[in-house]
């Protein structure tokens, strides 16, 4: 059997080429041999069948020295901003907040360092923090961007014991890399994260080694923490021997950093009414698009988007009514499509009971559409074995839930896992409400908690105290829409297999 290379990576047969030779050969044998039947004939012509290969290389490009139609840059340009956003958002988080002279607090209250290195906080999150939406409080974060094709980085673990912990290490796709957690049965020790075309020597005294499929990488520790006074202090030691720095550093030995006097960082951006920092500007974002295809390879089959949306930047480039066209449809899909993915039912799949969950979450693939939804309303999920997300603006009938009225959440069945597990309130941008309680989440981490007689747990939430008797059990919200997150994390089955079905809102 011969083959023919012409130009896509499956073998291919040609009717007409295989007629030409079944011809060929037939009247061949017919010259050389006193008696030929057609039966002999056409399996001489089998013999010689001739299977084509289209190579990859051979497959035209999408053109650029054309005059693109406007509804044609219109369709690409929509789908560009959906599909980019993501890891715009990650670039432009990355160049901003690697701007930190030294690990510190930006504003006091988001960890914030140079390239190469992270800084942690010491508690929970500040509840006045609005970068990152959906915040934690039942973990101390830690944060840090890389640029690991120019120096790889040692992240260094210390011996948590018991206590729950994750390293959340995530490409410039935002799907997470490695696995460095209690979940993973992590050692004690030093890891090398390094990116795909560092070529240097791994030395000793590394415990293991990772590989970010981009050169743009980031890595958010959580460290699980009571909300007692006694555990605050239980995990300073451990929380001062989080840290990650060049490998040039590297040493061997355990660093540790007091975290608790780490320095204010002035936030240059400050005052955005409440909203989540705005991390991707419409009118930049295909200027910034041009350096996402450039630095991020794309996933297998993800080759001809490429082609297509650098034919796109080409032809805006060298045309001005095509740039401000394409750049028009970005402001409008922001106002219009990245705006409505703040509302839970735009996010995941649902999960029972009106609420949400978590679908692909930091395994994105090719689900661009939960990848835009959580890059625009929480931002850096852990995994589906990590953690599994539900959330809901609304009460099991459907009500929209606000703060003028007060509800009631019974678990029946406590969401099963082997970490944590919380319920968090969001106001209407997915921060925490100020209360006078500094209450903003209650779970695993609460030990005031209030069971009813017949073992189930009822929450409660709303602008008005339910009274002492349910005082311990109540979150207060806002006197606006708001919205309820569960998170449970290292879950076992039902949450893993999506059987455990979240508790019924209703007014009370």
């Amino acid at each position: 059997m011969k083959q023919i290379l012409i130009g896509s990576a499956r073998l291919i047969t040609i009717g007409v080429l295989v007629i030409s030779i079944s011809m060929y050969a037939a009247c061949n044998n017919a010259g050389n041999t006193k008696s030929t039947n057609d039966s002999t004939a056409v399996t001489s012509a089998k013999d010689t069948t001739v299977e084509v290969v289209a190579t990859h290389s051979t497959i035209a490009p999408a053109s650029t020295d054309i005059t693109m139609h406007p509804e044609y840059a219109k369709t690409l340009a929509r789908f560009a901003y959906t599909w980019g956003y993501p890891m715009v958002n990650m670039l432009n988080r990355k160049n901003t907040l690697s701007k930190a002279p030294q690990p510190g607090l930006l504003g006091g209250v988001l960890p914030a360092a140079p390239t190469g290195r992270i800084a942690m906080l010491h508690d929970y999150i500040d509840p006045g923090q609005t970068f990152i939406a959906c915040p934690n409080q039942d973990v101390v974060y830690g944060l840090g961007f890389f640029s690991l094709d120019d120096q790889p980085v040692v992240i260094q673990v210390p011996d948590f014991g018991s206590r729950f912990f994750v390293y959340a290490l995530y490409d410039a796709r935002t799907d997470q890399i490695g696995e460095i957690g209690q979940p993973y049965g992590t050692k004690p020790g030093f890891y090398l994260l390094k990116g795909p075309n560092w070529k240097g020597n791994v030395p000793a005294g590394i415990t293991g080694v990772l590989t970010s499929p981009t050169s743009l990488g980031n890595c958010i520790p959580r460290v699980f923490m009571d909300d007692t006074p006694e555990d605050r202090a239980a995990i300073q030691p451990l929380i001062n021997q989080i840290t990650v720095y060049p490998l040039s550093e590297f040493d061997g030995k355990m660093k540790t950093t007091e975290w608790k006097n780490a320095p204010i960082i002035p936030n240059p951006n400050a005052g955005n009414g409440g909203a989540e920092t705005k991390w991707v500007i419409p009118e930049k974002f295909f200027d910034e698009l041009g350096t996402v295809l450039e630095t991020v390879p794309p996933l297998p089959g993800e080759e001809a988007l490429y082609s297509q949306l650098k034919s796109l930047l080409a032809v805006a480039k060298r045309d001005p009514a095509i740039q401000k066209l394409i750049t028009n449809e970005a402001i409008a899909m922001d106002k219009s499509l990245v705006k409505d993915f703040i509302q839970w039912k735009y996010n995941g799949k649902p999960a029972g009971n009106n609420w949400n969950r978590s679908q692909n979450n930091a395994e994105w693939g090719f689900d661009y559409f939960n990848r835009a939804g959580t890059s625009r309303s929480n931002m850096f999920d852990n995994r589906p074995n990590e953690t599994q997300y539900f959330y809901t603006d609304y009460t099991a009938s459907g009500e929209k839930l606000h703060g003028k009225s007060n509800y009631k959440i019974t678990f029946k069945v406590l969401p099963p896992v082997k970490g944590f597990w919380s319920m968090t309130l969001y106001n209407k941008e997915h921060f925490f409400y100020p209360n006078d309680f500094k209450r903003y989440s209650l779970g695993t981490k609460n030990k005031t908690l209030q069971k009813n007689a017949d073992g189930t747990l009822t929450l409660y939430a709303g602008n008005k105290n339910p009274g002492k008797d349910k005082e311990s059990n109540w979150l207060p919200s806002p006197n606006e829409d708001f919205s309820l997150y569960i998170r449970a994390y290292w879950g076992e089955a039902g949450i893993t297999d999506g059987s455990w079905v979240p508790p019924v809102v209703e007014k009370y």
